[in-house]
């Protein structure tokens, strides 16, 4: 190779060219390194796909067991601010137990839509919807209980006074001799 002169035409000075020409014995006549082997590198493209669907369903799992954990963080973010908000009647512990009565309501609501993603012939999704729909049910639970602090849940006798039919009378008095 002169100095100067570009390499099979290509106009570039600094060039190399990697095409062996030579005579010497091929490289398939040199023991592969440990570790590694050749079967690696020509697998067939089923098992590759093979592993890239086990890959995705194992990754749609996992996503799904942490989609059916969610609600235990907004349960203990509300049972937080149910704590913050009292046991006294007023518009704020109000809408704070409206607010944690009404989102697992919804929640329950939505279960399809929330696993419609993960939905996989290789996938079992009913754990992961179990979970899901105990921890709304424990957020409803949660909410019921902050209505009986409140005193808002009709729970003693004297709250059903209105629906009773008036007592009998056992016994009257009269009147006796009239003075004049």
């Amino acid at each position: 190779m002169d100095k100067g002169k570009a390499v099979m035409g290509s106009g570039r000075r600094w060039a190399v060219d990697f095409t062996d020409n030579s005579t010497a014995p091929s490289s398939r006549e040199f023991p592969d390194p440990p570790g590694f082997s050749r079967a690696s590198q020509d697998q067939d493209e089923s098992t590759v796909t093979k592993q890239k669907k086990d890959a995705e369903a194992n990754w749609k799992a996992q996503k799904a067991w942490e989609v059916a954990q969610a609600p235990f963080k907004n349960l203990l973010m509300m049972g937080f601010m149910m704590w913050m908000a009292g046991s006294t009647v007023h518009l704020f512990s109000i809408g704070i137990t409206f607010s944690a009565l009404w989102q697992p309501i919804s929640a329950l609501q939505g279960v399809g839509k929330v696993f419609e993603p993960y939905k996989d012939g290789k996938i079992d999704l009913l754990g992961p919807k179990l979970l899901f729909i105990a921890l709304n049910l424990g957020g409803l639970a949660l909410g019921v209980w902050k209505l009986n602090t409140l005193g808002l849940l009709p729970t003693h006798a004297s709250d059903w006074v209105s629906s009773l039919p008036p007592a009998q009378e056992v016994e009257y008095s009269g009147g006796g001799i009239p003075l004049h």
